[in-house]
């Protein structure tokens, strides 16, 4: 049963609705139901104080992977949702390439249903665009779509064969679905794990350079201008993708574009030699890419900010990095991370909240993202000013491969709301 919940006295930042003041906000039957104003009858089962503390949109994540069904000795649904809630995030996308594939409506309903009994519901499973992800005969898009797929998409398998590219994508907007790819030229990416660059060549190790990135991109915005589907670029990482981003967005083609958080933060100069949490796809970058992503992220070329959360388990990233798995557990860093951002004048806060909410709300066409009545309560409550430390008393994905491990960050989830339902409450 829902209750009535009013959260007062906070900052309240809503990008979607050009809102940045001290307020009120009151909830009720699972939705927004005002802002500022008590509605007549209203009487609260709860009252959050939240003085000195910002209240906004719960954060929506474009790119995650729970690790379930398929390889639940890394990461489960029940246990990857409560880091996800821990860290204000209240809708999550998760891709194809689980164990099955999602590419029946059995494993999009199986997804569904573990969601639900985690109580976390608002996961989205994304739709493999090819049978088994491996690029030869298209899937059940519209079964699929019927199933509760939110998009489909090519997780980091690239796709081969630009006539089975084609194809889907035609399929896709007959039936007006987001197509969410991540561009990788398969023969150029080869085996690589690091930047083609200097730290790749200092150390030896194989590398993947730029063009496997810019080429596939290339290839895709072709595709979008012929057949006018909906696409959605993800993790983009580097200058050169950025550009051809702009130009797109420039002649009107119906695309959009996120980034990783690390790749705000990180690039190949900051990598701990052979340390296997620096393996990631796509790799770091350099300090121009990075401040590229960043002003471009700011400007509005790209649009969001995801998690690109990969929780691995210990025996993932044991050997030699070139044979360790590529991903980063990061859905518990992306709040601090972007208030970073904040601090170092990248963006303002309210930019940095619209790219984690209202933003990928736009992107998937959903009605949250912000506090409009009528809206779902998905809110967030976090203090900006607090410090933690990433260790084992603080975090809660089953995965610990982060680089911030033992870090100081400062900005911490106090309270998390989905539909209306407190799922988590710092303490």
């Amino acid at each position: 049963m829902s209750q009535n919940i009013h959260i007062k006295q906070g900052r309240i930042i809503d990008p979607a609705n050009d809102i940045d003041r001290i307020g009120c906000v009151y909830i009720a039957d699972g939705k927004i139901a005002a802002i500022d104003y008590q509605p007549d009858g209203f009487k609260a089962d709860e009252v959050i104080d939240a003085t000195d503390r910002i209240v906004c949109p719960g954060f929506i994540d474009l790119s995650t992977r729970l690790r379930e069904p398929g390889q639940s000795r890394k990461a489960t649904i029940a246990s990857e949702t409560r880091a996800a809630a821990s860290a204000g995030i209240t809708t999550m996308c998760i891709h194809p390439d689980t164990i099955p594939v999602i590419d029946t409506p059995a494993v999009a309903e199986l997804i569904r249903d573990l969601a639900e009994k985690a109580n976390y519901p608002q996961v989205y499973p994304i739709a493999a665009l090819t049978q088994k992800l491996e690029g030869n005969e298209l899937s059940s898009m519209l079964a699929l779509k019927q199933a509760g797929c939110i998009a489909v998409g090519n997780g980091n398998e690239p796709v081969k064969n630009l006539l089975v590219l084609r194809r889907a994508m035609e399929y896709a907007a007959s039936h007006d679905l987001l197509l969410m790819f991540r561009p990788n030229d398969y023969w150029l990416g080869g085996h690589g794990c690091l930047h083609e660059g200097a730290v790749s060549t200092r150390y030896g190790l194989p590398s993947i350079p730029e063009a496997a990135e810019t080429i596939a991109l290339a290839q895709c915005l072709e595709l979008v201008e012929l057949t006018g589907c909906r696409v959605h670029f993800g993790q983009l990482s580097c200058k050169r993708s950025i550009i051809k981003i702009h130009q797109a967005k420039k002649y009107g083609l119906n695309i959009t574009a996120d980034v990783a958080i690390h790749q705000l933060h990180l690039t190949e100069n900051d990598m701990a030699p052979f340390d296997s949490a620096y393996h990631v796809l796509p790799p770091l970058r350099t300090e121009t890419d990075k401040n590229w992503l960043r002003q471009n992220l700011a400007n509005g070329t790209l649009d969001s900010i995801c998690s690109d959360h990969q929780p691995h388990d210990i025996d993932a990233k044991l050997g030699a990095f070139p044979e360790t798995e590529p991903g980063m557990s990061s859905l518990e860093t992306v709040l601090p991370l972007m208030l970073r951002l904040v601090d170092q004048q990248a963006l303002t806060l309210v930019q940095g909240i619209a790219t984690l909410s209202s933003h990928p709300a736009h992107i998937l066409r959903l009605n949250s993202g912000a506090l409009t009545p009528g809206f779902s309560a998905d809110v967030c409550v976090f203090d900006p000013t607090l410090n933690w430390q990433v260790n084992s008393d603080n975090w809660l994905s089953m995965g610990t491969n982060t680089p911030f491990w033992g870090q100081s960050l400062k900005g911490r989830v106090t309270h998390t709301l989905q539909a209306g339902k407190i799922i988590y409450r710092l303490g």
